[in-house]
């Protein structure tokens, strides 16, 4: 039976050029390299400039995800911005990037599940291209997390980063089978009942004012270890498909521990993950397609194979899903 799959045609990204250490923040506040490597893997991050609103980064990681594509920004009629940090409470930062490509015709808006939002936004897309609702979508990861952070509270200012990611996606007929080339499964899911592990204590709607981040760490860190193996498993169940028949597993980068101790549940060979927590620290709805970009243009991901992406974030808000590359 033929089917419309939703195939991955580029990946680009964007890291501002200031490279934060955790020598420099340890001048800053009361802590060390070696606690920080020790408690997340986290070796440095970026963070963006005055002049480099989350737009921006998300400009030009579309940029490049259309070059990697081969295609022009007129093809495109489908864009979604996964940010929690957007340059305006409105308009969508995902309508400035549209009109910076150039782009006058279908939709654009912003997708907002934290560090969830990437994969949010793709299966988002999934549904409109496999529907024959849109042609060709960018999905773009975007984070400023450097703007919410509270930089005297060391449990959480040493963790996150800036930067963006972006996929360009099309679909194309499939066979119905798991041999297809693109998008095969995806599964979110969210609970609210959580909101106060992990939060923004600001917001246009009760404090005017935007706020800073707020985190319960070893409760995020118990709850992400379930909920992220368990929504794999569905996709295991689903597919007939295990930890061994994944080619690459892509996980949200928020803690080198959290990344292990997933991998480990999921049966998942430890050489078969893509991490760059070391580097880019969390960038939330950036991180997944920061990684991806890196592992497709450094040859790691190769077509055919089967890439696993999964994320967590506040709400908690969680998913996954399945890709032939």
């Amino acid at each position: 039976m033929s089917i419309l799959r939703s195939h991955i045609l580029g990946c680009g990204s964007y890291l501002p050029a200031r490279i934060v250490t955790n020598a420099e923040l340890a001048e800053r506040v009361d802590t060390t390299d070696e606690w920080i490597v020790q408690r997340t893997g986290i070796r440095q991050r970026h963070v963006a400039g005055d002049d480099e609103p989350t737009s921006v980064l998300g400009l030009k990681a579309a940029q490049a995800a259309l070059a990697d594509a081969g295609m022009d920004a007129s093809e495109i009629d489908l864009i979604i911005v996964a940010t929690a940090t957007p340059d305006h409470t409105f308009p969508a930062t995902a309508t400035q990037i549209q009109a910076a490509l150039g782009i006058n015709g279908g939709a654009a808006f912003d997708l907002q599940a934290v560090c969830s939002g990437f994969v949010f936004a793709l299966a988002t897309a999934d549904k409109f291209l496999t529907t024959g609702s849109a042609r060709a979508a960018l999905v773009i990861g975007a984070e400023t997390f450097s703007r919410i952070l509270d930089w005297e509270d060391r449990t959480t200012c040493v963790l996150f980063g800036d930067g963006a990611g972006a996929v360009v996606m099309k679909a194309m007929p499939g066979e119905g089978t798991l041999s297809d080339r693109g998008v095969l499964a995806t599964h979110i899911r969210s609970d609210g009942r959580y909101k106060d592990k992990l939060y923004v204590d600001g917001g246009a709607g009760s404090t005017k004012t935007v706020g800073f981040l707020r985190m319960e760490g070893k409760e995020v860190f118990r709850h992400a270890v379930v909920n992220l193996a368990e929504t794999v498993r569905h996709t295991f169940q689903e597919t007939g498909l295990s930890g061994a028949d994944i080619d690459w597993f892509v996980p949200h980068q928020a803690n080198r521990r959290i990344i292990d101790a997933t991998a480990h549940k999921l049966a998942i060979d430890p050489e078969r993950v893509v991490v760059t927590v070391d580097r880019h620290g969390n960038t939330s709805a950036a991180s997944i397609p920061l990684a991806l970009a890196e592992a497709h243009h450094d040859g790691r991901i190769k077509p055919g194979q089967l890439v696993l992406i999964e994320a967590m974030g506040g709400g908690f808000t969680w998913g996954s899903a399945l890709i032939r590359w």
